[in-house]
């Protein structure tokens, strides 16, 4: 039996309409697709703090990491990671909760926002063999495109044009995706670029991990390359440093490192200054270092003894960076570690992350090379530790996660501290708060799982510093 005419054009019909949908749902999403708002304020469980949730469902969302800027330029959209469209990145609308797609052929690593400029800036390899799958709330690995993919061809620096993309996708008049998306400059293979990338506060260059087989070249003959440190067996070196002019697209190498470099940072206030770590998935034998676009004045930024757990450093003002010095690890005495202490227990990681010298939140300054604690979790505290830190541009105040996965404010005059956020406690989630300041000082983004029904996938969400806190002002006379 054969179709009839009108039975053949409502097959036909019904065929092009799911074709439709097809191609319009998130999965087929391009570059300037919009997402209605999900935005939300929950009440913290035990604080009452109303929190701003920008995203409230299970999409694999994660935040960019907190050493850089979440905020766009003009202050009015956050940029995060997410897998409503596997392996592109978000923006939404802090006032609206409106969700816009902006990136359309994935990215490597880190997102950067310009300080001065709404531009977005990433790497992404121009050749990617397969690799293993990335979780759709798991943060891309070093190693590891956005679309779970390992690279094998050169990096090229994208820039993408947000103003003139969120003005279109608003308007309702999408452009093809090179009309946003702008290649910069290529960095060569052999150069092993991949994860980690900083933008200067100037504009003018982007700052990039080096791999080993570059970084090699640039190292005296006698430097003794550092092993592998604690039992993640990571730390082994060397890497390096290289920058990219962003205008011309000209690249040259700035330092090598006998060890492996993780994090990447730029100063937002100071052109030039860059801060970086020795990556072990841990304690390292020396975590901060600084140096210089030019490649001068390598040094470690905070010279640490062997019993200093120091991670999560974060630049947080012109002359001050912020860091953590962990007592998560119980003085041994016998007692075998509680369930509840947290990981990085093992013995393989040495003296470290005990109470037994000063730690907490601490600030190092970049002139001086001075240090002072500036807050710790109480004593006896469930949180145990300090974990994650940040600190607000104005120098008002510093700000902490701890081992239960909740949030403290401290006032670095008044030496006061809150509990600012509870969040449910939620140690199962996917990934840390790892909490960074608005440039207005006024509030705080962190990625959290309070209301996720697995206790595992995060959203975004803003937390703001109470109002009392921003009313108070400071006098050294006795009341």
């Amino acid at each position: 039996m054969h179709p009839t005419p009108r039975l053949r054009a409502l097959l036909l019909s019904a065929t092009a309409f799911a074709a439709l949908a097809l191609l319009s749902s998130p999965a087929f999403a391009g570059i300037g697709a919009r997402f209605p708002s999900e935005k939300k304020i929950v009440p913290d469980p035990v604080t009452g703090l109303p929190l701003t949730f920008l995203t409230s469902t299970p999409a694999g969302d994660s935040k960019i990491y907190q050493t850089h800027h979440q905020w766009t330029a003009d202050g009015k959209w956050v940029v995060f990671r997410s897998a409503r469209v596997r392996g592109q990145a978000m923006a939404v609308n802090e006032e609206t909760g409106v969700m816009v797609q902006v990136t359309e052929n994935g990215y490597t690593g880190m997102l950067c926002l310009a300080d001065q400029t709404m531009h977005l800036y990433f790497l992404r390899t121009s050749d990617a063999a397969p690799g293993p799958a990335v979780a759709a709330d798991s943060a891309p690995s070093s190693g590891v495109d956005s679309r779970g993919r390992r690279p094998t061809g050169p990096a090229q620096i994208i820039r993408v044009d947000l103003a003139i993309l969120f003005a279109d996708s608003e308007a309702g008049k999408l452009q093809a995706a090179t009309a946003y998306e702008h290649v910069c400059g290529t960095i060569p293979t052999d150069w092993g670029a991949g994860g980690d990338m900083a933008l200067d506060c100037s504009g003018e260059f982007a700052v990039f991990r080096v791999g080993k087989e570059e970084a090699a070249k640039h190292l005296p003959t006698d430097t003794k390359l550092e092993p592998a440190f604690g039992p993640r067996k990571m730390g082994a070196g060397p890497t390096g440093l290289g920058r990219m002019n962003l205008k011309t697209g000209e690249v040259s190498f700035i330092v090598a490192v006998p060890f492996q470099i993780g994090h990447v940072q730029t100063n937002p206030w100071v052109t030039g200054e860059i801060v970086f770590c020795w990556e072990t998935g841990g304690k390292a034998p020396q975590r901060t270092w600084t140096v210089m676009a030019d490649g001068s004045g390598l040094r470690p930024l905070f010279p640490e003894a062997s019993y200093d757990w120091v991670t999560h450093e974060a630049v947080v003002s012109k002359d001050y960076v912020a860091l953590a010095i962990l007592a998560h690890r119980r003085i041994p005495t016998g007692q075998k570690p509680a369930a509840d202490d947290g990981p990085g227990q093992q013995a393989e990681w040495g003296p470290s992350g005990t109470g037994e010298h000063p730690t907490g939140l601490a600030l190092v300054n970049l002139r001086t090379r001075e240090m002072r604690i500036a807050g710790q979790v109480p004593i006896g505290d469930p949180g145990r530790s300090v974990w994650h830190v940040g600190g607000s541009p104005d120098g008002r105040w510093a700000v902490a996660d701890d081992f239960q996965y909740r949030l403290w404010l401290y006032d670095l005059r008044s030496g006061d501290s809150m509990l600012l956020a509870d969040l449910g406690h939620k140690t199962g989630a996917a990934d840390h708060i790892h909490p960074t300041f608005s440039a207005d000082s006024t509030r705080i983004e962190i990625q959290t799982a309070m209301l996720s029904a697995d206790n595992r996938s995060l959203n975004i969400c803003v937390v703001p510093v109470p109002a009392a806190w921003l009313k108070r002002t400071y006098s050294d006379k006795a009341p």
